[in-house]
């Protein structure tokens, strides 16, 4: 079991095999395994379905879309160039319209930064799209120094 922090709103752990449930505004705050791409999916896509469910509001499929898009994204380039994912939090949170809030922690401190999409020649180069499509799709991402080491990037997807 993990150290819990309690943070407002619901926040769901997707790293437990099966999956097991912190009380609502439960935060893992030092995970012992490894983060996939697909579990942070699920994580989003069952905060957002309870979210919607007790709200009895409509959950609109293209604003789900581009979270799990995002969640996917943020968590494969954590592993990719972050040195691995350290922590995953997911909150549907309000303010200026609904949103969902997907916070991943790797281990480096480098900033995530746009690579050219296309060589000199303006051949296509693979790779280099994932932080232009998190950037294209939330409202408002924040990057933060973690005090132990490492960073944490949140971005909020609208989901209306």
């Amino acid at each position: 079991m993990c150290e819990q922090h309690i943070t407002p709103g619901g926040t769901e752990r997707p790293d437990a095999d099966p999956p097991h449930r912190e009380p609502p505004g439960a935060v893992c705050a030092a995970p012992r395994h490894t983060y996939r791409p697909a579990q942070v999916r699920e994580a989003v896509q069952r905060v957002v379905g309870e979210r919607c469910r007790s709200t009895r509001t409509p959950c609109g499929a293209a604003a789900l879309a581009d979270a799990l898009l995002v969640a996917s994204e943020l968590t494969t380039n954590a592993i990719l160039h972050g040195g691995g994912v350290t922590d995953v939090r997911v909150d549907v949170v309000d303010g200026a319209g609904p949103g969902v809030e997907v916070s991943v922690s790797d281990r480096s401190t480098e900033l995530p930064v746009a690579r050219a999409t296309a060589d000199p020649r303006g051949r296509l180069t693979p790779g280099g799209r994932g932080w232009l499509i998190v950037c294209l799709l939330s409202r408002d991402i924040r990057v933060r120094d973690l005090p132990a080491g490492g960073k944490c990037i949140t971005a909020l997807v609208p989901l209306i």
